[in-house]
């Protein structure tokens, strides 16, 4: 398939982070240095194109930071919100605007949606049992409730959901719940909610996914993720929360109640671009990119925000055109990647591992960075950033490679041709050979961008500076300079146009070394169509060279691996001996699983059916977001045999399945067992 590079309009929204945090490494490869990476080449194809994102500045989390430190949680978003929009910039990150989701227009663009839905009647009123602080007098969200697992003991499982283990339960089956705020014992107490009908719009949201798929191809893990959603059902979601910190509800004689953040986040795409037309005193210029018919829109996200911007966002937009005049555009792809991991391990705040973005930068340059998460992006799967491996790329591609072909050719220009660009005389074969990859490059180039192959682009763009080496290796214009003066100042040519289109097609990539590049050629951007082509004059003078890489010496590196061996050995928890006698009462049994289903009303648990050897039991697993029940047929694992029996949603579970956590935030990997092994081995 051959992209045509038409002008096109083009939206681009990156996932908006949360501020309670600092942007680091991992965060870049997912939504950010791949949306980036395609807005750069865009607007060098002359697209009319306009790139939206900012701090998603609500929620539960921002309020247990603030709770924390005992600061507000205003203090909370504008330390997060500026740090992380600073670390942005010095990345390069070339938004058009950097928004938040505290601003007047977000919560008058966010209250206008919901009083939409409100006015149309598709909103549903629910009473529902949440936990109440009796002394601060106010509903605590779950992570503000603490107490111990019904199920495996944990002391500081959430009010309906214990990480440790990953059982779910209902809020009454908690032991010991205790407010996060206060101290004190929670009670049930009943309150009401406005839920939105997600399930309604499943069949449009089905046709509208496999149209979109059809036309422009969307990435298989995409649609999984919206394959196990539908397979499940759509259900009713709440859309308010009983929170103090957010989106105030609008609707008279209702208090102490707030749009949920899942909900009135998604909108800040929409009233960033409303504050980006106030500051360009152009107050209509947001409806051309959301309510134009021709705008094309992309969405750049990390995996874990798939199911929010391919179902939930296009149902709230879907939900709102039924009703209003101006109807909003959807998403035409959603590039989702997969997770960075740090030096095999996922990046992880409690526990130091990992670096943060404003940290790297103040010791390595950012088109080192980015270059280096470009060339690893994890697109199709989880990938890792290892010091070494940015150490080798730094060294051995950006400085051996780019690095070399530019130097070596302008230093032979300065000498051989006083700093000007020669004359292209009569072209031999070698010649023809490397113009004819020059101009077939850009177009191979964009292809791929066009279909977010941003990984393979970036081999391409490496791959151009090889051929200029080889080109000029294979050229010896240090012989030629002395016997065929001409067809010298051809190679030399030929070399210098071939770093004039790298200068541009790495602009994407590593921007601060285009200028270089650009500055050292005495020459100015051209758009993408013509890259490849004989942009130089000969007779241009040329300006003087400097070094474009820096090598990283082995020593710098060690210092940062160094620092993380500490992280590395320090424990996740801390973790409560137990005596042998104690762990022989524990039963480890081989258990082959017979049949799984979903369990209704519960978009975590599977009901498990097993061969215990002779003896079948009924499990209840929190493993539906890490499998497919068709996926776990005929596995052979191990259960907790002897756990007292308790209920999951109504459902008796005989047993606890065993599972690793995995680098991917929410999933784990159940132990398996060899095939060999019949049901009902104890375990030793």
């Amino acid at each position: 398939m051959r992209f045509v590079l038409a002008k096109e309009k083009v939206l681009v929204t990156s996932a908006l982070p949360y501020a309670n945090g600092n942007i680091h490494l991992g965060h870049l490869s997912g939504a950010y240095l791949p949306a980036d990476i395609y807005v750069r080449y865009k607007r060098l194809n002359g697209d009319d194109i306009l790139y939206i994102c900012g701090s998603d500045e609500h929620g539960v989390p921002i309020t247990i930071t603030a709770d924390k430190e005992k600061i507000s949680p205003k203090e909370v978003i504008d330390r997060f919100h500026n740090a992380n929009k600073s670390a942005f910039e010095k990345f390069g990150m070339s938004f058009d605007i950097y928004s938040r989701t505290s601003l007047p227009i977000h919560h008058e663009t966010a209250q206008s949606f919901f009083k939409s839905f409100y006015d149309q009647g598709i909103l549903v009123e629910k009473k529902t049992m949440q936990f109440y602080d009796e002394k601060v007098k106010m509903f605590l969200p779950d992570r503000y409730v603490e107490g111990t697992c019904p199920r495996c003991g944990n002391e500081e499982a959430r009010s309906d959901e214990c990480e440790r283990c990953g059982s779910l339960y209902d809020p009454s089956e908690l032991k010991n719940p205790k407010s996060k705020i206060s101290g004190q014992t929670p009670v049930l107490k009943e309150t009401s909610h406005y839920f939105f009908p997600l399930g309604k719009y499943q069949d449009r949201l089905k046709k509208y996914i496999d149209e979109m798929n059809e036309k422009y191809g969307w990435k298989d893990n995409v649609l999984q993720y919206c394959k196990g959603w539908f397979n499940d059902g759509l259900k009713d979601r709440a859309i308010t929360r009983d929170l103090d910190w957010g989106v105030k509800v609008p609707l008279d004689g209702v208090e102490n109640k707030v749009l949920y953040v899942w909900f009135e986040a998604v909108l800040g795409y929409i009233s960033a671009t409303k504050e980006l037309s106030h500051q360009r005193s152009e107050p209509d210029l947001w409806k051309e990119y959301w309510q134009g018919a021709d705008t094309k829109y992309i969405a750049f996200i990390g995996k874990d925000n798939v199911v929010f911007h391919t179902i939930i966002f296009p149902a709230i937009l879907m939900a709102w055109n039924d009703a209003n005049k101006d109807k909003f555009i959807l998403p035409q792809n959603v590039p989702a990647n997969e997770f960075l991991n740090f030096e095999g391990k996922k990046f992880s705040k409690s526990r130091g591992w990992g670096i943060d973005l404003e940290e790297f930068l103040q010791l390595f340059p950012s088109d080192l960075l980015r270059y280096t998460l470009a060339a690893n992006l994890p697109e199709n799967k989880d990938t890792d950033f290892y010091w070494k491996e940015f150490q080798s790329r730094t060294n051995g591609e950006l400085a051996d490679i780019l690095g070399n072909f530019v130097n070596r050719t302008f230093t032979f220009t300065h000498k051989h041709f006083d700093s000007k660009v020669p004359e292209r005389n009569n072209l031999q074969k070698i010649d023809e050979g490397m113009l004819d990859y020059l101009k077939s490059q850009p177009q191979k180039i964009a292809d791929l961008l066009e279909r977010f192959k941003i990984k393979d682009a970036v081999f391409e763009m490496m791959n151009l500076a090889r051929a200029g080496n080889k080109y000029f290796n294979d050229s010896e214009p240090w012989v030629t300079s002395k016997k065929n003066k001409e067809q010298c100042a051809t190679t030399i040519n030929i070399c210098l146009n071939t770093i004039y289109t790298l200068g541009v097609i790495f602009e994407p990539v590593i921007p601060n070394t285009s200028v270089k590049i650009l500055k050292m050629l005495n020459a100015r951007p051209t758009e993408w169509s013509k890259c490849g082509n004989s942009i130089l004059h000969p007779g241009q003078k040329l300006n003087e060279a400097e070094i474009l890489f820096t090598k990283i010496e082995d020593k710098v590196i060690e210092e940062q691996i160094n620092k993380l061996e500490p992280m590395a050995d320090k424990p996740i928890e801390s973790i409560e001996e137990i005596t042998i006698d104690e762990f022989k009462r524990v039963k480890l049994k081989v258990a082959k699983i017979i049949a799984a289903e979903n369990v209704k009303k519960s978009d975590k648990l599977l009901k498990l059916q097993i061969d215990l050897g002779g003896e079948q039991r009924q499990l209840v697993a929190g493993i539906a977001k890490s499998y497919k029940p068709e996926e776990l047929i005929g596995k052979k694992i191990l259960i907790v045999a002897n756990l007292k029996a308790a209920k999951l949603f109504g459902i008796e579970s005989q047993g606890m399945i065993l599972a690793v956590d995995t680098p991917e935030e929410g999933k784990v990997k159940i132990i398996e067992i060899d095939e060999a092994i019949e049901p009902g081995k104890t375990a030793k």
